[in-house]
């Protein structure tokens, strides 16, 4: 019987060949799919994936009752026996850690809530009511993490969904996800949302349009040693009158403000820059979207961000300054976040 792997990865190329016929952008997307999808197994660059794999081909052959991608927690309701339900159980702490989430499998006395190091509802609630209808659209999500967000998108409506991140481990904790979710299809017959284990600047950049009406991408920027690179090939990934849905780190100031942490930022040592929001307006405009808006700023909390079962390590409460959690422990301003929408 094919694992879980081989269908996510069949269903992929089934959708991108399909994309092809009338989008021929897609065509270069499915020539370097061999090489994405190898270069993830690769044991030389990650060395933790056989044994991730391995993970996902040891969970039980379950087919869910019932779905739910659009609420709170993604939802598969399962009927475990007993002796899958405890093999569930380690298997999913075997990907560890959780950080974008939650996750609910199985019912009743027989279910696992993934309790994730973030609460990626809050999110999610915050920045929905500001964009575009979902409905038949297709989108990609950068830096998707665990695929949260992607399947939230699926339960908005959205007909294809593609998530990317270069995290192997992440890889991993969708296909597990995918696997209790089944074999779900969306209203064209198609699996409804796919990932592909590359960063945004191994993407085709297509000058004349992209292939999604939406790009979202949340939590990204500031980890981007050349922001403006980053936002043209965001561009470069939208049709004309796509709409981006950018969420990033940001401070206070006017439109010449922009923090560059000398080291770390709330003990993060992979943060370049941080604009404020008329900084950030300045540069969206400068690479070329129109109808850019800033439609939320949001003070991340202790209750969306937290360690937690699944996520054990240091987390938001280890990284504020412990005399004044108005600052970071380095002394920065405390992480703040802005949703900004643009259009190509």
């Amino acid at each position: 019987m094919p694992n879980t792997i081989f269908i996510a990865e069949k269903a992929l190329y089934d959708t991108l060949f399909d994309m092809s016929l009338y989008h021929p952008q897609a065509t270069d997307w499915l020539r370097r799919l061999p090489d994405w999808l190898s270069s993830i197994k690769d044991k030389n660059r990650y060395a933790h994936a056989p044994y991730y794999a391995s993970v996902i081909d040891k969970l039980p052959k379950i087919t869910p009752m019932s779905v739910q991608l659009d609420a709170k927690d993604i939802t598969a309701v399962v009927d475990f026996s007993h002796a899958d339900f405890k093999k569930t159980q380690a298997l999913i702490k075997n990907l560890m850690p959780w950080r974008k989430g939650g996750f609910v499998i199985g019912q009743g006395d027989r279910r696992i809530h993934i309790d994730t190091e973030w609460r990626s509802d809050l999110k999610w609630e915050r920045i929905v009511p500001f964009i575009s209808d979902l409905t038949g659209k297709r989108v990609l999500d950068v830096g998707g993490g665990s695929g949260y967000h992607g399947f939230r998108m699926v339960g908005a409506g959205a007909s294809t969904v593609v998530v990317i991140d270069p995290s192997c481990l992440f890889y991993h904790q969708f296909m597990m996800i995918r696997h209790f979710l089944g074999q779900m299809t969306n209203k064209y017959g198609n699996y409804p949302v796919h990932f592909i284990p590359v960063g945004l600047e191994q993407l085709p950049m297509a000058e004349q349009g992209g292939l999604f009406d939406t790009v979202f991408c949340m939590g990204v920027l500031y980890h981007r040693a050349s922001p403006f690179e980053c936002l043209l090939q965001l561009k470069h990934q939208l049709k004309k009158g796509g709409e981006l849905v950018l969420e990033t780190l940001v401070v206070d100031g006017d439109e010449n403000t922009v923090l560059v942490p000398q080291e770390r930022y709330a003990m993060m040592n992979n943060v370049y820059f941080l604009p404020s929001v008329d900084a950030l307006t300045k540069w969206l405009i400068k690479v070329g979207f129109k109808n850019v808006r800033c439609v939320d700023i949001n003070t991340t909390t202790t209750q969306e961000q937290r360690a937690t079962e699944y996520m054990t390590y240091h987390s938001l409460a280890d990284f504020l300054h412990p005399d004044d959690d108005t600052k970071t422990i380095e002394g920065h301003p405390r992480p703040k976040r802005a949703v900004m929408v643009a259009t190509r």
